[in-house]
Order: C-alpha cells, then structure tokens, then sequence
C-alpha cells in the first residue's frame, strides 16, 4: 500500500513535497552536474512512471534537495535522484528528505544502485548489496555489416517485448517501457526468431554522448547483434555508455570487443532478497535512476 505523503518540514525550514515534471527538470541538470550524464528526455520519460513518487526539498521557497521512490508495483519500488544541492551538504538536508520521501515505497521491496563510497550509509537504512555494475564507456567499435533480425521496433512489437521486458524486471512496466522507445530522440531495437523476441535494447543521447539501456537479449550473439544496430548511426568520434551487471559474465567480454573501458561501478543494493529475474538476459541496465 503507498501512503499519502503530505508536505512535511524540519527545523531547517526544509519542506519536501511531491514535485511537478517542471521541478524534475531541474533535478535532471544537477544529476547531469553530479557527471551522471542524463539522457536529454529523461525526465519526460520518468516522471509520468510514478507522478507522485518524485520529491522535492526546498528551504524558504528554493529547491535545494530530491529523491525519487518510483512504485512500480505493490511488490517493487526503485530508488534514486538522491540529491542535495552542492552548497548544504553535511547539514542533514538529505537524511530529512530521505525520512519524508521514504514512507511512499510503503511496504514494498525497495531496490537502488548505489556507489561504492555510500554503500554503508544504505547499509544503515536497511539495504544489502546484491551484486555489482560497471559502466563501460568510450567510441564503441563497429563492423560496419548488416545484421539479421534486428528491425526498428514499432509499436506492433510493443506487447511482445513488454512481456520479454517483464522477465528481465521485478515487476510489469510495459507503459514505461513503451514511453521509453518510442520518446524522442531514443532508438529502439528489437531481435526476432522466427517471429519470437530474443531481446531489445534502446540508445539515447545523453550529455556526454550517448547511453544505451536496456540491453537484454537471451545470447551473447543477440546482445551483441542489438549493440551493433543501436550504435550504427553514431559518428566515429561520438562516445557510448552502457551500465552492465556483473550478473551477466559475458557483458564484459563483449564490451571489450566493442572497444569500451569502465568508467566507474555502482551496486545495486535491495531492503530485502533480491527478485527473482532472468538475470542473464541483462547485459545493460535501463537506467541507475530507475533500474
């Protein structure tokens, strides 16, 4: 069950409150300032997920502080945007939006990605590391060939693959899934056999280049065949990052081979066991804002 979150304050006279998309397109510049590298459409994408699971802190009228708690299902929450601006850090302005933001997720398993120097701050609030992510980045390698059952997804496709997309995530998010592909400016991707998917991925420009999530396929071969059609319209000194779970082994292995370097890990951390999934149909996560 989502409890109501009211207007809440502290005695800093910090207020946090559910923000607007207007409120979430800032957040999206100071995660782009923080180097998250954003996608330009992200919050467009994002905030219609869960209108009311988006906060905002603000003191004395100026925002100041975020976190995001997207309820995917009475089951499955995502945590992120977790932000606070530059200027009052250190004063309690995050743990006081954490505290009033939180209660949203209700009763729900609550997972986030976290990097590695807050790992026992998450620690404290009641979530275990489930495994970790790298993100691989640089001017992904091409062979310049055709490849065989990759086609452009139409929203034909969009049943077929919000059912694949639902063994690959804790819960069903076949809207988001469909406002992911089809949003401006992202190119979406779809292998076939014989009719069946066999995975889909999705790039996007982002500040500094460009971010392919998700990347799920059921073969090494299809993954790499869907990263070959998604970066195929990139010029040769355009860069690419794709976050991969060290749960797929051979995720590494096929950035590599496209020429990508890690940039930095992350960990992805739940409030409980983790969920089951096909986990070795990830080779690159949606979004660390999002899962």
């Amino acid at each position: 069950m989502t409890h109501p979150v009211p207007r809440t304050a502290d005695a800093t006279g910090l207020t946090v409150a559910p923000a607007s998309l207007e409120d979430w397109h800032l957040i999206a510049e100071w995660a782009a300032a923080e180097g998250w590298n954003p996608g330009l459409g992200d919050a467009a994408c994002f905030h219609p997920t869960d209108p009311r699971g988006f906060f905002i802190g603000r003191i004395d009228g100026s925002p100041v502080s975020a976190v995001s708690i997207v309820t995917y299902s009475p089951r499955y929450a995502f945590l992120g945007h977790y932000l606070v601006r530059p200027d009052l850090r250190g004063r309690g302005v995050g743990l006081a939006t954490w505290r009033a933001a939180f209660p949203h997720a209700g009763d729900r398993l609550v997972g986030l990605d976290a990097v590695p120097a807050q790992e026992a701050n998450y620690r404290r609030s009641g979530f275990r590391p489930a495994h970790g992510t790298v993100r691989w980045g640089g001017r992904a390698a091409r062979t310049g060939t055709a490849v065989d059952g990759v086609v452009p997804v139409t929203p034909e496709h969009l049943p077929a693959i919000g059912a694949y997309d639902r063994e690959c995530f804790p819960a069903d998010r076949a809207s988001f899934v469909a406002r992911w592909l089809t949003a401006p400016g992202h190119t979406a991707r779809v292998r076939l056999l014989d009719g069946r998917v066999t995975g889909y991925g999705a790039i996007r420009p982002g500040r500094d280049g460009h971010r392919v999530g998700p990347l799920f396929a059921d073969t090494p071969k299809d993954a790499a065949a869907l990263l070959e059609s998604l970066t195929a319209h990139l010029g040769p000194e355009e860069d690419v990052a794709v976050d991969m779970p060290e749960t797929q082994g051979e995720a590494a292995a096929l950035a590599r081979e496209r020429g990508l370097t890690p940039r930095f890990p992350t960990v992805r951390m739940y409030t409980g066991p983790a969920p089951e999934t096909r986990a070795e149909r990830v080779y690159g996560t949606t979004t660390l804002e999002l899962g």
